[in-house]
């Protein structure tokens, strides 16, 4: 999914927030205007709540009318509703939020306010959030207009199908439709030339292949019903004019899903930083004491960048403590390559190392040399749960398969790594990361993170 899809997804969490509060405070002020040209009664002062009071009412107001949107799915990050269905849903879910502040002030006896005071209120928080709505619409469509967050949209299949789709869609200014295949022979050249985000399939082709190209390339996959058997459950239905079409998911981390794995990194990495700077101070010092070099591990042999394959196959500073003699990172290419453990893929693994230092087999044992991780996760490139990051030249061995690996951020730990670390063979491992990638959860990510901390505790073996 796009960063500008996700954006006008996120922004209007707190639009809707802002304009809801804004709406009351624009309503109190209107019941006092009111009132000093004589339009109604005088006001009692004293039993009339002041403005702070009516900014803490609004607060708790504007956080369930942000509850029932969410829960009326008004906040779908995608989405090709107009705006006129928009708007209905939205008057739809505002008439259930006012029907539960009606409900709250009956049970709770608290009405402080006067009822023409609540009138203003619910009537301008309406018009404020359809309008505030209208104008991110009228934004969204203007940058679409002119080529921003266009999703490229090839089709594979042509036929009766193909061309009912293309002419809903061409109507769809989310969409640039950049081809029509119909086989397969050209389909990963077209994918990169054209620099495809989709594809839409509506023929009997090959199925498992283009699915598998797809894959390999990080490009969102649909397809017409009845096609192919679904084999896994991360799908989404959805229809193009009378036609329903099917949306095959690589993982459920996509949309809200990746705006909250995105938070708790944050908050994790910001508390893991935090907490764990005594031991990252110490750990420095250690390995400055130990042996001469860096603390960080941070560039090859050759002076270059040390870098590791992140989402989507981009490449990415990495950094962990040096637990190793300097400028000996190339050794396991070249003198001890014939004491490498891990013949079963691309990885290598040296048992027993010699190029590791006293201090560097500490922090290895307690996976204290990937603390500073953290800092890659706070930045964005790594997440605190996700496959292993692995070296280019590593990935650059991956048979198509393996590429799925690399549909999300990598991360600090993960199912892989607290199932067995090393002693995988690199297949199990890969069935391991791709589990879950479909079947995320937050749920499944503390499990990890709590069964990293007890593993980190125990201390593994090199």
């Amino acid at each position: 999914m796009k960063r500008f899809e996700i954006f006008f997804g996120i922004i209007k969490v707190p639009i809707d927030f802002i304009m809801t509060i804004l709406g009351f405070i624009i309503a109190y002020k209107l019941r006092l205007l009111t009132n000093a040209r004589g339009i109604v009664k005088e006001i009692d002062f004293t039993t009339f709540p002041t403005l702070n009071e009516y900014f803490y009412h609004s607060l708790f107001a504007a956080t369930l009318l942000v509850g029932i949107f969410s829960l009326g799915k008004l906040y779908s990050i995608r989405t090709t509703n107009k705006f006129g269905n928009e708007s209905r849903k939205t008057i739809t879910l505002w008439a259930i939020w006012v029907m539960s502040m009606i409900t709250y002030y009956f049970f709770t006896r608290t009405l402080p306010f006067s009822r023409l005071a609540i009138f203003y209120t619910w009537t301008i928080t309406l018009i404020f959030i359809t309008s505030a709505r209208g104008l991110i619409r009228i934004i969204q469509t203007s940058l679409l207009k002119n080529g921003f967050g266009k999703r490229h949209l090839l089709f594979v299949g042509k036929n009766n199908i193909t061309k009912e789709i293309e002419k809903h869609l061409k109507k769809d200014e989310s969409y640039k439709i950049v081809g029509t295949l119909d086989s397969v022979s050209r389909l990963e050249y077209t994918i990169k030339q054209k620099k495809v985000d989709e594809i839409i399939h509506t023929d009997n082709i090959s199925s498992e292949e283009i699915i598998e190209i797809c894959e390999t390339n990080h490009i969102n996959y649909r397809f017409i019903p009845n096609l192919l058997d679904v084999r896994r459950s991360n799908i989404e239905i959805h229809t193009i004019g009378s036609i329903p079409i099917i949306s095959l998911k690589k993982t459920p981390l996509d949309g809200w899903g990746k705006v909250v794995k995105r938070i708790i990194d944050i908050i994790g990495a910001l508390t893991g930083i935090t907490v764990l700077s005594p031991l990252l101070i110490l750990t420095a010092i250690a390995i400055k004491i130990d042996s001469k070099g860096p603390i960080l591990f941070t560039k090859l042999d050759n002076g270059k960048p040390a870098k590791r394959v992140g989402q989507c196959g981009k490449l990415f500073r990495f950094y962990k403590f040096r637990s190793m003699l300097p400028n000996t990172d190339s050794l396991r290419y070249k003198d001890l390559a014939k004491n490498n453990t891990r013949t079963d893929g691309p990885l290598v693994k040296i048992k027993n190392d010699p190029r590791v230092t006293k201090v560097g087999r500490i922090i290895r044992k307690y996976s204290i040399d990937e603390l500073p991780q953290l800092f890659s996760v706070l930045i964005g490139t790594m997440s605190l749960v996700g496959p292993r990051p692995h070296l280019p030249e590593e990935v650059a061995k991956y048979q198509k398969h393996h590429h799925f690996v690399l549909t999300i951020k990598p991360g600090l730990s993960g199912l892989a790594q607290i199932s067995g670390r090393s002693n995988l063979n690199f297949e199990e491992e890969t069935k391991l990361d791709r589990f879950y990638i479909e079947n995320w959860s937050l749920w499944l990510d503390i499990k990890i993170i709590l069964k990293t901390i007890l593993i980190v505790f125990k201390g593994h073996q090199e």
